[in-house]
């Protein structure tokens, strides 16, 4: 019978390990090489912060408030309440209680970061570090001083650009966003909670992250707390690939989930806003919406993608260009809009003045149409919707989906600028359950445009009624689309 000393035989194991002896701890050929792989790839940052940590700085910033008369180590809040509804401060003097306005005092505002963009004195940081400051102080990491002019500050993009007066300061290198891959190591500098030169660092969790009109944010899992705003992401090869911006929080804090603004947007802003302090963006003049599967499928589309125009603004370079409401557009100069996002940033980086062409599907097929950017500043507010005048009696044909329908008004066409349609008396059942009501103008039936009820009529003949029956529609002054499906 085969007996195992246990005790000795652990004692061989331990001195097998301390010394390395494969012969003793076997560890399979593919763990190994894998073990090896993970050590090799863990990345060193030291180099990195040497190499950028110079070009970041830390902004302070005030503003001037008034100073406040003595109000007895009364609350804040309180002593509000009292000066708003001109109470009279209790237990004050009469005459300690203030009769003229009060000389100003520089109050500290926040703390954030930065990173320097030329070394002739240009610093990058966000809007919303520097946002109502009277005054921005710029300290280096040799501690030296500055007291910084704004250049200018975007707040759609979150990019504000200050200036000091220095020379010779350590610029970034800044990185192609178009290289950076999710997984890639990143690392952030900057000064949370005031804590000067922290380095954090993380991976790239997501690219083009949609989380506003004009930025494809980089999400990453790089720890990023007040004050880290402004101060730059790294990748490692040195070169700056964005700017620390927002975190996902429920608690105020860093919750493993932080955005970056893409360097290369970035840049775009920060390059008007050296020329001219402040930034253009083009317009075309149209209300956009989703495009849904259901609404894709049915109009011929096939995979939902581009941006519904819901709405056309009068006047404005899409209604020159014969955009209508319910088109899809889905290019934009010859490039594709694969989400509805995508067009109001094309739009945007469009410098006003310049010719484009958007393409649209219509009815089931695609148009190319010529349109001149406009600038997005000056937006013309919609017009009311006109009055509904007397309900003639509602069509048999529409009351089989649960419509009651009347032709438009000669002005009530002119008002809404538009050609044909029949207007809702009310919407029950299939219709109702598909999202119309009483008001809607009802502008297309399975494709085919409606100019008035006869059409509406042919148009609701021919369509197959065990399958869902696309309706183009205005709702004061936008468009969409409504499936209707008829009970069976």
């Amino acid at each position: 019978m085969l007996r195992i000393d246990w005790k000795r035989l652990h004692s061989y194991a331990l001195a097998g390990v301390l010394m390395g002896a494969a012969s003793l701890v076997a560890v399979p050929h593919g763990a190994a090489h894998a073990q090896t792989a993970v050590s090799r790839g863990l990345p060193d940052f030291t180099e990195l912060v040497e190499q950028v940590g110079p070009s970041v700085v830390n902004i302070r910033t005030s503003e001037k408030v008034s100073a406040r008369a003595n109000t007895n180590g009364m609350d804040e809040d309180m002593l509000e309440f009292f000066k708003r509804f001109g109470v009279p401060i209790p237990n004050m003097p009469r005459q300690q209680r203030p009769q003229r306005p009060q000389p100003e005092e520089e109050q500290p505002r926040g703390v954030g970061s930065g990173f320097i963009l030329t070394a002739d004195g240009y610093v990058m940081t966000n809007a919303h570090v520097v946002d109502g400051a009277d005054e921005v102080i710029v300290t280096l990491t040799d501690k030296r001083e500055f007291k910084a002019k704004i250049v200018g500050a975007d707040k759609r993009t979150d990019v504000a650009v200050v200036k000091i007066e220095a020379t010779g300061l350590p610029a970034v290198k800044v990185g192609d966003v178009s290289r950076l891959k999710v997984g890639e190591w990143v690392m952030a500098i900057g000064s949370p909670f005031g804590l000067e030169s922290t380095v954090t660092a993380g991976i790239v969790s997501a690219k083009q992250r949609d989380t506003g009109d004009y930025l494809p944010f980089i999400q990453t899992d790089v720890a990023i707390n007040p004050g880290n705003s402004g101060g730059p992401l790294i990748n490692m090869r040195g070169e700056v690939v964005g700017i620390n911006s927002q975190i996902y929080s429920r608690s105020g804090g860093f919750m493993g989930i932080s955005f970056a603004i893409p360097m290369d947007e970035a840049i775009r802003v920060s390059d008007q806003l050296r020329a001219t302090g402040r930034v253009t963006r083009g317009r075309i003049g149209v209300q956009v919406g989703q495009v849904t599967k259901d609404v894709a499928e049915s109009i011929g589309l096939g995979k939902a993608s581009g941006a519904l125009v819901t709405g056309v603004e009068a006047g404005s370079p899409a209604d020159k260009a014969g955009i209508e409401a319910g088109d899809i557009i889905t290019r934009f100069d010859g490039k594709p809009i694969d989400k509805l996002a995508d067009l109001p940033r094309m739009v945007g980086n469009t410098k006003p003045g310049t010719k484009s062409s958007v393409t649209v599907f219509r009815r089931g097929s695609a148009k190319d149409l010529g349109i001149t950017i406009a600038e997005i500043e000056g937006d013309k507010p919609a017009s009311k919707t006109a009055e509904r005048e007397e309900k003639p009696k509602a069509s048999a044909a529409a009351q089989l989906v649960g419509l009651s329908v009347s032709p438009l008004t000669d002005a009530q066409k002119k008002e809404l600028k538009i050609r044909g349609g029949v207007v809702v008396n009310a919407a029950t059942d299939a219709a109702a359950r598909a999202g119309l009501r009483e008001g809607d103008i009802i502008l297309s039936i399975a494709n085919t445009e409606i100019s008035g009820v006869k059409d509406f009529e042919a148009a609701l003949a021919k369509v197959d009624k065990s399958k869902p029956i696309n309706v183009l529609y205005r709702r004061g002054e936008w468009a969409q689309y409504a499936l209707i499906r008829p009970a069976k």
